[in-house]
């Protein structure tokens, strides 16, 4: 590999034993980082002007996957679950949903036997959320879909055929979007039709090496247009140039990293428990915490979901 940018994370800036940490998202108004754990339906916060010290952890009986400011409101947020799309209220610690993603065609026992895993709102506002099977169900089979939901509460199936979707995000223009299967080891890339939402002309924007341990989970984007995308089963994070060549690495103490979140010149990345602790016995410590990373450029701003 050509000379790269590394960093190596001995030790996590929140020592946890998530299930599947997900989802860190920065709340630039309060300084504060939310992130969740699917598996055991915890919402996790921390203060980051006061430190690990603030952590709290809110009971959400439900297995939200990611999360997604409102726009107009700060007491509210968007969330893919269990059956769909529902909006948290902190106030109240109330979960209510607002569509639900499966109906009668979908055949019986979907509902079920699936959940929301990753998501992103574009910049029209619409949040786009992928479904794959609940692994509390059963094994992960192509029966996932990429749902896109409009302001208006309108509900489109943009990719079926899915696995285990994941990280997806769009450049600066508008003119892509980013999209992962993580099964297929694949970032994926489409021209993106913003005023329509339409995507088209699935291409490959990077693979990850077939004889690489893990597989692509979700990213965040930076100011610059790279992708930092989590490696899960892998250990690390790589940094992606907008040309699809890794440019940088980060090395961290425990296998099945899941995803990355920007808060100023920081990276929190969240990861989940060893699923194979007898073999990789030295992942097994810091399997479910969060870690820090100083990478020392911005974040691509988040766009909030424009309810109508």
């Amino acid at each position: 590999m050509e000379d790269i940018q590394r960093w190596r994370v001995e030790e996590p800036y929140l020592h946890l034993h998530c299930g599947l940490g997900e989802a860190p998202y920065y709340e630039e108004s309060s300084r504060t980082l939310r992130f969740v754990d699917i598996v055991k339906e915890k919402l996790h916060t921390v203060d980051l002007s006061k430190g690990p010290l603030s952590h709290q952890i809110h009971d959400v009986e439900d297995a939200i996957s990611t999360t997604a400011h409102i726009e107009g409101t700060d007491d509210e947020f968007v969330v893919g679950a269990k059956l769909g799309y529902a909006i948290f209220t902190r106030s109240s610690g109330k979960l209510e949903y607002i569509r639900k993603v499966w109906d009668e065609r979908d055949g019986p026992g979907k509902a079920e036997r699936m959940r929301c895993n990753d998501g992103a709102v574009d910049a029209a506002g619409r949040f786009w959320v992928g479904t794959m099977n609940d692994p509390k169900v059963q094994a992960p089979t192509s029966e996932g879909v990429l749902f896109r939901l409009d302001p208006d509460l309108t509900l489109h199936r943009m990719i079926e055929k899915a696995t285990v979707p994941n990280g997806m995000g769009w450049t600066a223009d508008n003119k892509k979007m980013y999209f992962i299967d993580s099964p297929t080891k694949s970032i994926f890339v489409f021209d993106y039709d913003l005023a329509s939402g339409a995507i088209s002309n699935r291409q490959v924007f990077f693979h990850l090496a077939d004889d690489e341990q893990g597989v692509p989970d979700g990213f965040a984007m930076d100011s610059a247009g790279n992708l930092w995308t989590a490696i899960c089963g892998g250990g690390k994070v790589l940094k992606l140039s907008p040309e699809g060549r890794i440019v940088g690495e980060i090395t961290l103490p425990t296998r099945m990293i899941s995803c990355p979140g920007f808060a100023g010149e920081d990276l929190f990345i969240t990861s989940a428990e060893e699923e194979e602790p007898e073999k990789y016995p030295d992942s097994v410590k810091y399997g479910g915490s969060v870690f820090k990373v100083r990478v020392g450029v911005l974040g691509k701003p988040q766009h909030r979901f424009r309810r109508t």
